[in-house]
């Protein structure tokens, strides 16, 4: 009896693989992230966005373990995604901190997903093209958490004890980082490269912990991507899984980013410029905004020079500098007032604003033929580069130099 006691508490205290502290914290992180990798890949840029193929063997392994450590159903995830693209920070975005609270996203994120789950409508309108074949039927959504049970007892039988808190680790990292941080904080707090139509945002540039998620104002502006990397500085752990896979014939990528091509400065825009300008508009719009808030340092130093650091002119133009490039609805309404008194008191700044509006509307106004707003656009250049403005000239004839 005493034998099977000491067998039992040395199970209990080292499971079968007697694994050391150190041997559990890697695989902890190393099944974690396998985690995070299948639901970047599989549930997010290949189900919900089409942005990639997989190949059966990527595919089903990732099916297999999403079902083993999250339990979470691959229609029921891909109609949520969608959703919240379609309905972004709106009151029927499934997961939002413009509507619901960035604490509600933190502390009840997962509850939000599962409430809408049982919405047979969002699942009806958005979940499909999802698998369908009879281990997805009669496993994987019947029996979704069986998986995690499974999980539970593997975890134990490794580690003993120990596994208990692996497996709950495995349990939170999703909710935590994907639910919480990307959907919560992803939509509160970080940088923009591009104004998207909502509050997405860059949580940080290296996107390794969450397998590239961090880039989630990158996403939004391109959801069809599956690279959500954009800049030189920035990096996509799982669009590097996502190339190896390509390389060795396990996947296809449908989809990337657009990228905005430059050749010669042709004499005036035409229907390519037009047609590169709206295809890129996004990045078109970004540089623009560099070059509004170049003019915005310029002014704020003759102020300076000028040994106005502590008035109120140069905190107004310091307040220009952060909010005038965004788009006028991301501008809290509390400076609206700063911000005219600079246009007011600048008229380069000024002009900047206003040929801003006037170029965005290249893609906005519907009703109108392309050999219209092709006219309008050379009717812009020309203005810009008229204007003695240093940053619209250098802007327009960047402009005249891209094509489709």
């Amino acid at each position: 009896m005493n034998e099977i006691l000491n067998t039992l508490v040395n199970w209990l205290s080292d499971g079968l693989l007697n694994a050391s502290g150190w041997q559990v914290l890697v695989f902890t992180l190393v099944v974690t992230h396998i985690t995070i990798s299948a639901v970047t890949i599989f549930l997010h840029r290949a189900q919900s966005h089409r942005a990639l193929e997989l190949g059966p063997i990527p595919s089903h392994f990732f099916r297999f373990w999403l079902w083993l450590t999250t339990g979470m159903v691959t229609k029921e995830f891909v109609a949520i995604h969608r959703k919240h693209h379609a309905k972004c920070e709106t009151e029927e975005d499934p997961h939002s901190p413009q509507t619901r609270g960035l604490k509600a996203l933190l502390l009840t994120g997962v509850e939000l997903y599962r409430a809408e789950s049982r919405n047979m409508e969002t699942m009806r309108k958005y979940g499909t093209g999802t698998p369908d074949d009879w281990i997805e039927r009669n496993l994987y959504t019947r029996f979704s958490w069986q998986g995690v049970a499974l999980m539970l007892i593997l975890n134990v039988l490794a580690f003993g004890a120990i596994g208990l808190t692996v497996w709950a680790i495995q349990m939170a990292w999703i909710p935590v980082w994907a639910t919480g941080v990307i959907n919560g904080i992803g939509h509160y707090w970080g940088y923009r490269n591009f104004e998207a139509p909502d509050a997405s945002t860059n949580v940080s540039p290296w996107g390794i912990l969450i397998g590239g998620e961090e880039l989630h104002n990158n996403h939004h502006t391109y959801p069809t991507s599956a690279k959500f990397s954009v800049k030189k500085y920035e990096f996509d752990i799982g669009w590097g899984y996502i190339r190896a896979m390509e390389m060795i014939g396990w996947a296809k990528v449908r989809k990337t980013a657009p990228k905005l091509s430059l050749g010669e400065i042709k004499p005036a825009a035409d229907a390519r410029t037009l047609e590169a300008l709206i295809a890129n508009r996004y990045e078109v719009m970004a540089t623009y905004a560099r070059g509004l808030k170049a003019a915005c340092a310029a002014e704020l130093a003759r102020v300076k020079a000028e040994g106005g650091q502590h008035s109120e002119r140069f905190m107004q133009f310091k307040l220009a500098q952060r909010w005038l490039h965004r788009d006028e609805d991301r501008i809290p309404a509390e400076v609206h007032g700063e911000l005219a008194h600079v246009r007011a008191a600048s008229p380069v700044i000024d002009k900047l604003v206003t040929m801003r509006e006037e170029l965005r509307q290249m893609w906005t106004r519907t009703n109108v033929s392309a050999e219209q707003l092709v006219a309008d656009l050379q009717a812009w250049c020309r203005r810009a580069e008229e204007s003695g403005i240093a940053e619209l000239q250098a802007f327009s004839m960047r402009l005249r130099a891209a094509h489709a």
